[in-house]
């Protein structure tokens, strides 16, 4: 109290000199304070007198106005389960609840727990997620494929070459001189690396094809085993233990993992695969060249796969700017021993 009645004399002084003076820029300048707080002391003084001039109590941290614990639990529960919405959306479904909580208090309240931008909340459920064994939503889910393309395709991650094949059919489409084509195709998880197939139809032995002519062959003169290939419920791919793409599987001790129906996992790797095909490839080829034959056309594919795994760059997560088989190299020998195509022409 003794302090606060010594600032406020000196307040009163200040404003005494500037009546003797009468100056106030001249008592505000002996007394170091500025004009403007010398007006709002004067007013203070003539409403309250000499208690007006003393520093009013420091306000109390626990105000009777702050949201209850209780409501910023649920808060961030409702962000938490609701990754995607916004600060409006979540006040509404409080007002659900029986809250009344403005979107700005939502606001500051997730700020404050590092929650308060998508890609927060997106890298803390993601955390959690990896953390502890919890059951997430489809709504949770959803957000975290779209954020993570590598969150997408957890389910056909792969450690080195040949652990993990995906295999799906496209179909091209219907070509005067030929018929019906589809494209099967191969694509090696770990590194990209592509293998397609052209055909008149999506029958088991088209689907062996590419496995027999390509893939394995590939992997056998490299001596990197195949593990597992991943397709979809397809007729082609799927059947009894007479099936012949089950049959040449299980010859070479292969495992054949499905897609799960009723909690479908896009084929990521090759979809992307068939998008660029599409679009690099298909998009310009048949438009600029008639084939009378597939053989024509298997052979044009064949140049642009090569180019497509031994000359052009990917920059996705998995290659960081490298060429297929340099990563498929990559993961058989230490990079100073891998060959110098730095020089080669892209």
């Amino acid at each position: 109290m003794e302090a606060m009645e010594k600032v406020a004399r000196h307040r009163l002084s200040v404003l005494q000199l500037a009546q003797e003076l009468g100056s106030v820029s001249a008592a505000c300048r002996q007394r170091g304070m500025d004009r403007n707080s010398y007006y709002i002391y004067k007013k203070w003084f003539q409403a309250q007198g000499l208690e007006g001039l003393k520093d009013l109590p420091p306000i109390h941290r626990s105000h009777p106005q702050s949201t209850a614990p209780e409501v910023v639990e649920m808060i961030l529960s409702l962000a938490q389960a609701h990754p995607a919405y916004g600060c409006n959306r979540l006040e509404s479904l409080l007002k659900l609840e029986g809250h009344h909580v403005s979107f700005v208090t939502i606001q500051k309240i997730l700020t404050a727990r590092g929650l308060g931008s998508r890609q927060q909340r997106w890298l803390a459920l993601e955390k959690e997620a990896a953390a502890t064994a919890v059951e997430m939503s489809t709504e949770q889910i959803a957000f975290l494929e779209q954020q993570n393309p590598v969150w997408r395709e957890r389910h056909v991650e792969s450690q080195r070459p040949g652990e993990l094949l995906c295999q799906d059919v496209f179909f091209v489409g219907h070509l005067k001189s030929i018929g019906k084509v589809y494209l099967h195709t191969v694509i090696d998880s770990y590194g990209s690396m592509a293998w397609g197939f052209l055909h008149t139809s999506k029958t088991p032995e088209a689907a062996v094809a590419p496995l027999h002519n390509d893939v394995l062959p590939f992997f056998t003169d490299h001596q990197v085993p195949v593990r597992t290939i991943l397709t979809d419920n397809g007729r082609e791919f799927c059947g009894t233990v007479h099936h012949p793409y089950e049959m040449y599987l299980a010859f070479n001790d292969i495992e054949h993992r499905r897609i799960r129906v009723r909690h479908p996992q896009t084929n990521g790797f090759v979809e992307r695969f068939h998008r660029t095909v599409l679009e690099e490839f298909f998009a310009y080829k048949l438009r600029e060249t008639f084939y009378e034959s597939l053989q024509a056309l298997q052979n044009d594919l064949d140049a642009w796969l090569h180019h497509y795994n031994h000359e052009r760059p990917h920059l996705g997560y998995r290659n960081q700017g490298r060429r297929p088989y340099d990563t498929f190299l990559m993961a058989k020998q230490p990079e100073d021993k891998l060959p110098d195509t730095s020089s080669e022409k892209l």
